[in-house]
């Protein structure tokens, strides 16, 4: 099982690219995602956009990470 977090591009260089969530950001191969543009919304695992999404779909699981996460806080 493997678990990719959706993330929004901030900065391209060829095929590195600077994504963000929530304040955070890291640096990414996006070799595997067809014409990336700043601002997309890329699904991101080990360090590698494997796709793009929906910029609404990734805010909705965006959410749902945060809540998670709040409740993850609490234990």
């Amino acid at each position: 099982m493997c678990l990719a977090v959706p993330l929004r591009i901030k900065e391209l260089n060829g095929t590195d690219a600077v994504v963000e969530r929530d304040g955070v950001s890291r640096k990414v191969k996006v070799n595997f995602i067809r014409e990336p543009k700043v601002g997309d919304y890329v699904m991101v695992h080990a360090g590698f956009a494997i796709e793009k999404v929906d910029g609404r779909q990734a805010e909705e699981d965006l959410e749902a990470f945060r809540e998670l996460e709040a409740v993850l806080r609490t234990i």
